[in-house]
């Protein structure tokens, strides 16, 4: 395993990056508590692994200091890919949480002094629960979920992981057979505050309706005849694009947006060429000078931060990554209004298995079968409208869970 790490390090930039930036982290807290001066400070710290858990946990924040104003939030984060790219006011100091040692975490929380320490779905560190249950300081887990076939249920893996939640002050589930799951692991244990109180990335969806996305809810027929492609894998290409071929021949108004998972400059040029190749006319996003009479009928995205708007340019969705690691976020375009079509790796998406079975979702294994779908949907306006309300409903059905989170935080 030290092996691996030091490789890792090496030749990993996002390792590379999280690594060394934890050694700031002390200096960053340090700096940060001198800064408030003397008097008694409230301060909540939320633990995230990345950007994704903290758009989930956001609404959390908001809901909280909109009661208590007066507080102080602290947010750590495991990914380079959250650290560097999150920029809120809400949060009044930003760190990457320490290395998982027991002298480290103890000397954190010495620091920060945490009214509680709260982490948001997955990314717990046994050392830091640990002190924290030894210095009295509750510590909370929510939007906590279990894959279908997980792991933690192997009797020594259950061991461990029994260990480590039961000296959690209290755990909040997405749904009732997280919680099933959860019991198992805690094995009868009774001294642990569990409820099932939903999913907050939801409201976090719902809210960003801003006025650019009020401005194009006119009607999802009203907008160009689009596929917005989004967060897309080598996979995902070698797997459908033999039907999404299919689909542009066949729809001379079909335009496609093109969203890599990454926008590396590699994998953009290679879609660039099999487009142009191909003959169709491709652009560039943050190159695009286009109007209306002359929209390419590709358009590859190359910059980060503009998929949730551009789903509300589209008609349909189709979201990356299920036919690798899972799926990527399919709430962003269902809030839009879009029918949303995926791989088959989303056993453990609860919001992708809402989707399909309200009929706003379908999961696909091949071209043809994401051919068959999308086909039906361009050309038979009934089942895309049908479709499209379903999707947002999936939204809508859910959402409320940051204000039973933040009535737990509080209360329990």
């Amino acid at each position: 395993m030290v092996i691996i790490g030091i490789i890792g390090l090496i030749i990993n930039k996002k390792i590379r990056e999280g690594f060394f930036g934890r050694f700031n982290t002390f200096g960053i807290l340090d700096h940060y508590i001198k800064s408030l001066g003397k008097g008694d400070q409230i301060i909540y710290w939320f633990h995230v692994s990345s950007h994704g858990e903290f758009l989930q946990t956001k609404p959390v924040l908001l809901g909280l200091k909109e009661i208590e104003p007066k507080i102080k939030i602290i947010v750590s984060f495991f990914s380079p890919s959250g650290y560097n790219n999150v920029d809120d006011k809400i949060i009044d100091c930003k760190i990457y949480l320490p290395f998982d040692f027991p002298w480290s975490t103890r000397r954190i929380l010495k620091i920060i002094k945490p009214k509680k320490l709260i982490f948001a779905a997955y990314d717990i560190w046994p050392n830091l629960i640990w002190n924290a249950k030894k210095m009295n300081i509750p510590t909370v887990l929510f939007a906590a979920k279990f894959k279908k076939n997980t792991k933690k249920l192997i009797p020594l893996v259950k061991s461990f992981y029994g260990y480590v939640y039961k000296n959690f002050h209290s755990i909040y589930t997405i749904t009732k057979n997280d919680d099933k799951k959860l019991r198992l692991i805690l094995n009868e244990t009774n001294n642990v505050i569990t409820r099932v109180l939903g999913n907050p990335r939801y409201d976090q969806v719902n809210k960003s309706i801003d006025q650019y996305s009020i401005e194009h809810t006119k009607g999802i027929l009203k907008r160009r005849k689009s596929i917005i492609l989004g967060s897309m894998h080598i996979e995902d290409r070698k797997n459908i694009i033999e039907g999404l071929m299919d689909l542009i021949n066949e729809n001379n108004d079909l335009h496609i947006y093109w969203v890599p998972h990454e926008p590396i400059p590699k994998q953009i040029s290679l879609v660039f060429d099999y487009f142009s190749d191909k003959g169709f006319s491709v652009d560039i996003y943050s190159k695009q000078k286009t109007d209306n009479k002359n929209f390419p009928r590709v358009i590859i995205v190359d910059v980060i931060g503009v998929l949730s708007q551009l789903y509300w340019e589209g008609i349909i969705a189709y979201i990356g990554g299920g036919f690798s690691a899972g799926i990527h976020n399919v709430m962003e375009p269902a809030i839009a209004r879009l029918p949303v079509i995926f791989g088959p790796q989303y056993d453990n998406f609860h919001e992708a298995k809402e989707l399909i079975d309200l009929g706003g979702g379908w999961s696909v294994r091949s071209g043809q079968e994401f051919y068959n779908i999308t086909n039906e949907l361009i050309n038979n306006e009934k089942v895309l409208l049908k479709a499209s309300e379903a999707a947002t409903n999936v939204i809508h059905n859910n959402i409320g869970a940051s204000t039973r989170i933040v009535r737990g935080i509080i209360r329990d």
